[in-house]
C-alpha cells in the first residue's frame, strides 16, 4: 500500500467541505462576514466605520466603504512599524510585497496568522483534497513535491522582526513541519535572492530525486525544467522524474505555455490544475479535470463582492453573481483587507456551486477604439497562434498605435519567442485573425480595414521582459506579473526605450 493511498481518506472530507460551501455560498459567505467583524470588533478599522452596529452584510457594505490600497497604505505603514490591532487584531509580523500600484510604490499586504492558516495554507489543503478525489490512483506523497518560490526584500529597512517579501517565501518560510518532509528544495536555497545562484542549486537539488508534484509560476518553472532537461542530457521529464504526475500552477494564464508542457512531459501521464492564488488569498482552483473553471473557496477566510463592470451599479455578494457576466473582485479577508478592489476581472461559469474564469485585469485591457479585448482574448488567441505556427511564446504585452492623420489605428506588440514562427508575417497574420475570432468587438473594428488596421509585432530580445521587470520594481522568480494588456502606451514605449537605449537590433512587421 503507498503512502498516498494511506493519506488520501483524510483529505477527501476537505473536498466535500469546500464544494458544499461553494454551493450554499450565502450562508457560507454570510457566516464568513460575521465572524470576520466580530473577531476585528476591537480594532482601529472597526471603530472608524461602527462594526459594532453592523449586524449583516448589507449594514456592512453601507458602512464600509470600497476601499483602494492608496487609502489602506497609511495604515499598513503603521502596522510595519509595529502598531498593534489597526486592520486585524493584534501585531502583525509578515508582509507580502505585491505590484506596484499607479503612483510605482508597491504594495505590502499583511499576511496575518489568521490568513496563514485560513487562506494561504487552507486554499492548498482544498486543492490538494480535489485533486485526490478524481485521481484515486495518484502517488503524490510518495514522492517529494518540487515548489518554486521567490525571496524576501533585501532593500527594505523594517522594524526589528518583520519580514517583507514574496508571498511564496513567506509561506516557505513558514510551512508547516510535516511539508517540509515531503518538499524539495531546501529552505536556505528556496529563498535565495540571487537567481544566479538560486538557478543552479535548484537543479542540483532535485536532478536526483523522484518528483512528482511541481507548484509555481508557469514563466519562472517553464526556465527552471529546461535547465533541469540540459543538466540531465534529456529530451523530456519522463527521463528526469518518471514518476512525475501534476504541476499546480498559478499566478498568470497558463494557456500560452501549455503547448511546451505538454511537449516536455511527453511520456507521462501528466496533469495540470490552474490556480487562482495571489498575495491577497487563495481565492479559487480547477476542482475537475474535465472543466477549466475554477471552483471559488467560500470557506477559506476571503469574503467576496463582485463589481458589475457598469461601474454605475453597486457591488454584488456572492450569491447575487448572474452566470456568464464578468465583474471586477472586491474582497473583505482576514489579513485586514475591507472591501478591497483587488483589480482582476473574473467571468462567472457557474452559479451552484460557484465557478470562475479569470477574465484580466482591470487596468490590463485595450479599449482605444471599442474593441474591449481582454487578457483571456490575448492569451486564447496568442496560444491558438503558437499551435498553428509550431512557434512557442515566452512573454508578450500589447497596447495601441492611436491613429494619426495618415493612418488608422492598431494594435501593436511586443513578443519574445522561445520558438519564433517560420513567417513572422503569418504568425501575426494569424493571431490578427484568432484575435477576431475570440473578441466580436475587435472583429468589427477590424472589418474591411476601416477602423483599425492590422496588429503589428516588435520582436523582443531574450531577456527584455526581465530586464524591464528588474527597472520596474519587479524581481526574478516572483510572483510580478508581466503586464500583458494596456489601454496606454506608457509599458510598450518603456520596453521599447530599453531597446533603443541597448541598440539592439529588432525586427517589426505590420
Amino acid at each position: 500500500m503507498s503512502l498516498t493511498s494511506l493519506i488520501r481518506p483524510f483529505f477527501l472530507p476537505r473536498a466535500k467541505s469546500s464544494l458544499r460551501a461553494a454551493i450554499n455560498c450565502e450562508a457560507s459567505q454570510r457566516r464568513l462576514l460575521a465572524h470576520m467583524i466580530a473577531v476585528a470588533s476591537n480594532t482601529y478599522w472597526a471603530a472608524i466605520h461602527n462594526f459594532h452596529s453592523v449586524r449583516s452584510y448589507e449594514e456592512f457594505a453601507e458602512k464600509c466603504p470600497v476601499t483602494p490600497y492608496r487609502r489602506l497604505r497609511p495604515e499598513v505603514m503603521k502596522m510595519i512599524a509595529g502598531k498593534a490591532n489597526i486592520l486585524w487584531p493584534g501585531t502583525c509580523r509578515r508582509f507580502a510585497q505585491s505590484s506596484g500600484t499607479s503612483d510605482g510604490a508597491s504594495k505590502y499586504i499583511p499576511v496575518t496568522d489568521a490568513s496563514l492558516s485560513m487562506c494561504h495554507f487552507a486554499g492548498p489543503r482544498a486543492v490538494v483534497a480535489h485533486y485526490l478525489l478524481h485521481h484515486p490512483e495518484s502517488r503524490m506523497f510518495d514522492g517529494k513535491a518540487f515548489i518554486l518560490g521567490g525571496s524576501f526584500a533585501s532593500n527594505i529597512a523594517t522594524p526589528k522582526g518583520v519580514k517583507i517579501g514574496d508571498l511564496s517565501a513567506q509561506l516557505i518560510d513558514k510551512v508547516p513541519s510535516l511539508v517540509n518532509l515531503v518538499r524539495i528544495p531546501k529552505k536556505s536555497v528556496a529563498l535565495l535572492p540571487d537567481w544566479n545562484k538560486k538557478l543552479p542549486l535548484l537543479v542540483e537539488s532535485s536532478l536526483n530525486c523522484n518528483v512528482t508534484n511541481l507548484s509555481g509560476v508557469p514563466s519562472w518553472f517553464l526556465t527552471l525544467l529546461k535547465e533541469v532537461l540540459a543538466a540531465k542530457g534529456a529530451s523530456t521529464l519522463a527521463e528526469v522524474w518518471p514518476n512525475l504526475e501534476v504541476f499546480f500552477h498559478g499566478g498568470i494564464s497558463f494557456a500560452p505555455y501549455r503547448q511546451q508542457y505538454e511537449e516536455i512531459t511527453r511520456g507521462l501521464n501528466m496533469n495540470f490544475v490552474d490556480t487562482y492564488n495571489a498575495s491577497e488569498g487563495f481565492f479559487a482552483f480547477q476542482n475537475t479535470p474535465e472543466s477549466e473553471a475554477m471552483l471559488m473557496l467560500m470557506d477559506c477566510g476571503v469574503f467576496y463582492e463582485f463589481q458589475p463592470l457598469d461601474t454605475d451599479l453597486p457591488p454584488v455578494p456572492a450569491w447575487k453573481v448572474e452566470k456568464d457576466k464578468i465583474y471586477s473582485l472586491i474582497i473583505t479577508a482576514v489579513n485586514g483587507l475591507w472591501r478591497y478592489p483587488l483589480g482582476d476581472t473574473v467571468r462567472i461559469e457557474s452559479v451552484e456551486p460557484l465557478k470562475i474564469t479569470i477574465a484580466g485585469r482591470t487596468k490590463s485591457f485595450i479599449n482605444a477604439f471599442g474593441e474591449e479585448l481582454m487578457v483571456f482574448n490575448a492569451d486564447a488567441a496568442i496560444a491558438r497562434t503558437c499551435s498553428q505556427t509550431h512557434a512557442s511564446v515566452a512573454n508578450y504585452t500589447a497596447a495601441p498605435v492611436f491613429a494619426s492623420r495618415n493612418s488608422k489605428g492598431r494594435h501593436e506588440w511586443i513578443i519574445e519567442f522561445n520558438t519564433m514562427p517560420d513567417s513572422l508575417d503569418h504568425f501575426a497574420a494569424l493571431l490578427d485573425l484568432n484575435l477576431t475570432l475570440e473578441n466580436s468587438d475587435y472583429r468589427a473594428k477590424r472589418a474591411g480595414n476601416i477602423f483599425l488596421d492590422p496588429l503589428s509585432i516588435t520582436v523582443a530580445p531574450k531577456g527584455l521582459f526581465d530586464k524591464w521587470l528588474s527597472l520596474n520594481g519587479g524581481k526574478l522568480g516572483g510572483q510580478r506579473k508581466i503586464p500583458r494588456l494596456a489601454n496606454d502606451r506608457h509599458i510598450i514605449d518603456s520596453m521599447l526605450d530599453i531597446l533603443n537605449q541597448q541598440n539592439t537590433q529588432t525586427t517589426t512587421i505590420s
